[in-house]
């Protein structure tokens, strides 16, 4: 037992299995700096009777970490396995642009160019008064996600069948939620959602209108479009200025 006693002690405080690396795997979003600061581990300090879990613990604090595995590579070696937040869209505030998850959290700031992770996501441009103070670690409101999906994964010719090469999107006080065809020029207005009243199921008859309405007047020739329902629109042509209601196109002149 002596001898068990002073190979251990040998072992917990031998300079052989003090900390001296740290090895991060996947960290694309998280900001070494940050990491640093919530590892919690001083150099020198002996890896043999280290506890892992604390780390852990510490390091899932960060926005951009949903969990971690922290491991010790005897002799000097701290090993940290991130398992980032996965972005879904990236979430437009004047001239930040924050990295949502399928949760709603803005976890990080999206770099331009984008990282590949976050490469062709849907930008939903946020110009309401009320969003001014968002940033890294709120979330989104559940009404402002899910219409934020459903309008995100709209495909131009597949969904509306158009010849817009993308689709921009933004929501605002006065409309709402908006989807623009670029380059071409059209705006449709989808409007606000809520829990109860006018509930984000409605996206999906909305898309059938506008669909149809580009269909039967020609999206070259619409200016805007402003889904009431999914069964009650209304469009602008860009020439006359006359509108159409209740999903049918206005006769010529």
């Amino acid at each position: 037992m002596v001898v068990v006693g002073m190979a251990i002690y040998g072992l917990t405080a031998s300079p052989v299995f003090a900390y001296r690396h740290l090895v991060v795997q996947n960290a694309t979003f998280t900001e070494g700096a940050d990491l640093a600061s919530r590892l919690g581990v001083g150099e020198g300090v002996n890896l043999f009777q280290l506890a892992t879990g604390p780390i852990g613990q510490r390091l899932v604090q960060l926005p951009s970490v949903a969990g971690v595995d922290v491991s010790v590579r005897l002799p000097d070696t701290l090993e940290v396995r991130l398992h980032e937040r996965v972005p879904i869209l990236v979430w437009a505030v004047g001239t930040s642009r924050y990295l949502v998850d399928r949760e709603g959290m803005l976890f990080a700031e999206a770099t331009d160019p984008p990282a590949e992770e976050s490469a062709g996501l849907p930008v939903v441009d946020d110009q309401r008064a009320q969003s001014i103070g968002l940033g890294i670690g709120q979330h989104l409101a559940t009404i402002d996600l899910d219409a934020a999906t459903r309008l995100g994964a709209l495909q131009p010719a597949r969904d509306l069948g158009s010849r817009a090469t993308g689709l921009a999107f933004a929501v605002d006080d006065t409309n709402g939620y908006v989807v623009s065809g670029k380059p071409i020029g059209w705006q449709a207005i989808f409007g606000f959602y809520t829990p109860t009243l006018r509930r984000t199921d409605l996206i999906a008859g909305q898309v059938r209108l506008l669909a149809s309405l580009l269909a039967k007047a020609g999206e070259t020739t619409v200016s805007s479009v402003l889904l009431a329902t999914d069964l009650d629109g209304t469009y602008v042509p860009r020439a006359s200025a006359r509108t159409t209601s209740r999903g049918s196109p206005s006769p010529g002149p």
